[in-house]
């Protein structure tokens, strides 16, 4: 885990205006620009360049829909470069604003593919001044690549990236390491749309025909991702783009739970039956009162459907996880990649949890160098008292020193009640390569280091469905709960504490950073936590000094 040695944040006005400094690196503000079929997009990256990650500070969206072309000549039309030019304005003087050191602007499918797309990035050029890169279907999937494995641990199983647009879909099988295969085929949510989709509800027909269309020819993907899956697990699914956004936002609220992130939320294929089954009986003014839904993101929903459970079923895999990262965040890890900020995809994976913790815990202007400590005494409770005051098998030590480090982010809002600030901002925070239970868990063991005990009627306890889960939360709050109690004053008294358990009893011996301080404080501080708690913790304590 990260020691002291990354610092405590201090941001400082630089001599320029376009990066801030730190105490341990520079903050450079990069922009993307993803100019698609359906949509285009801005965000702006705050990079850290000591960190070696990026926070998203800024993002927006406008429905240019610029892959509405001619029908006889598949040209752009006047009419969808007017309104995208417009859009590209917009963005470009809302970068500027930010003072970005570069603007990356990436156009997809409907311009590499429009006979009239040279024109179109001469036209931004002359009207705008934005260069726009013009990228292959095999660019872009690599791009979408490195987007997905900057929020999202691979750890040592291949995945296969599914990502649906206006006019293509890339399917990419990677792993932790590099990228195994791209591919990128000319079928898309508005393609289909526009070519088969004439009226809802589909009739079976239509509904059939769609489906062997998109098999046929998904099938040359298909078959190359296929033969560079070795034997052994098969890869997990990961989606990514509006659609599959759309299509997480309509199983959440139909099943109106309380997840409402959608990175690293679960799709399951009988959810996704489920839905197209409801959805494919729907008329076009049904679908448009779908909230979740913008008009315009009704209007290819059912496409979008099909191809993702065509896709799913061709795979023979039986979920699938959304990510919120694409093209957008490929196009800044690749700035960084370039720029020397990054020196492989390796370490882009290696440290992407605590990094982006620390990197949340600056942002919320926590106190390193004390939640560290705390961290520290965590884990040597967790090292030393499996089986007594915990029964984990190991994947609650790094959810324990996450919530460690980000416990006290809330007491700039509230003191009083900043564990449930805490929870909060982790709760709706980005934290990159956690699955979103996992997220959930972090937030629900800071909420609960302090005060009240989980009860049924708290979000943060809803938020954890599973039993084993919630028993996780429990144990390790706990013991952050009293790591933190050795957390009082504002200089640290403590070099270490050393923890034995056996017999039913934990004896903890508080080493102080002097042999003449007075532990005086720390000793009550545990017994009274040990009191409050009561009959919810179940072993005798010894406290030696």
């Amino acid at each position: 885990m990260p020691g002291n040695e990354s610092g405590t944040y201090l941001a400082e006005n630089s001599q320029d205006n376009n990066s801030r400094l730190t105490q341990s690196g520079k903050i450079i503000y990069v922009g993307a620009i993803d100019i698609g079929t359906n949509s285009t997009h801005l965000l702006i990256a705050a990079v850290d360049t000591f960190l070696q990650t990026f926070s998203i500070e800024f993002a927006e969206k406008s429905t240019t829909r610029l892959g509405e072309k001619d029908p006889l000549s598949g040209k752009l039309t006047d009419i969808a470069i007017s309104r995208t030019l417009e859009t590209l304005k917009r963005f470009k003087d809302l970068a500027e604003s930010y003072n970005v050191e570069n603007l990356l602007t990436a156009a997809t499918s409907a311009v590499r593919e429009a006979p009239n797309g040279d024109h179109f990035v001469d036209l931004a050029k002359d009207k705008i001044d934005l260069d726009i890169e013009i990228i292959s279907g095999t660019e872009e999937a690599r791009l979408i690549y490195l987007g997905v494995i900057s929020g999202m641990q691979f750890e040592n199983r291949p995945h296969l990236l599914i990502d649906i647009g206006g006019g293509s879909t890339e399917l990419i099988l990677a792993d932790a390491n590099d990228s195994k295969a791209l591919t990128s085929t000319k079928i898309g949510a508005v393609r289909l749309k526009r070519d088969f989709v004439n009226k809802e509800p589909l009739s079976l027909k239509d509904h059939e025909f769609l489906k062997t269309y998109i098999q046929g020819s998904f099938e040359p993907a298909v078959d190359k991702i296929s033969r560079r899956i070795k034997s052994g697990k098969p890869p997990l699914m990961v989606a990514t783009s509006g659609t599959a956004m759309a299509i997480g936002s309509l199983l959440i609220s139909q099943f109106k739970t309380h997840k409402t992130k959608l990175q690293g939320y679960k799709v399951s294929k009988l959810g996704l039956d489920q839905l197209a089954e409801n959805i494919l009986k729907m008329d076009s003014d049904q679908l448009r009162k779908l909230t979740p839904l913008s008009e315009r993101r009704a209007e290819i929903i059912v496409p979008g459907i099909l191809i993702l459970q065509t896709i799913m079923k061709m795979m023979e895999v039986e979920e699938v996880i959304l990510s919120e990262r694409a093209l957008r965040e490929g196009l800044v890890v690749d700035w960084m990649f370039r720029n020397g900020f990054l020196q492989d995809r390796f370490s882009l994976q290696g440290s992407i949890r605590q990094r982006t913790v620390l990197h949340q815990a600056k942002r919320f202007g926590v106190n390193l160098i004390r939640s560290e400590k705390v961290a520290k005494y965590a884990l040597t409770l967790y090292d030393n008292t499996k089986g007594v005051l915990h029964s984990d098998d190991g994947k609650g030590r790094e959810l324990l020193w996450a919530a460690s480090i980000l416990h006290c982010c809330g007491q700039h809002i509230n003191l009083a009640s900043y564990h449930k600030h805490s929870w909060y901002l982790i709760r709706h925070g980005e934290l990159l390569g956690y699955s979103q239970l996992e997220h959930f868990m972090v937030a629900g063991i800071a909420r609960y280091h302090r005060k009240s005990f989980p009860k049924k009627r708290h979000e943060a306890w809803q938020c954890i469905d599973s039993r084993i889960q919630r028993k996780v939360v429990s144990e390790m709050s706990m013991l952050l709960r009293l790591s933190a109690s050795l957390d009082r004053r504002p200089e640290p008294v403590l070099s270490s504490i050393e923890v034995e358990a056996k017999n039913n009893e934990v004896i903890i011996k508080l080493i102080p950073v002097d042999a003449e301080k007075n532990l005086g404080l720390e000793k009550w501080s545990i017994k009274n936590i040990l009191e409050y708690c009561g009959e919810n913790i179940k072993p005798s304590f010894r406290i030696l000094s």
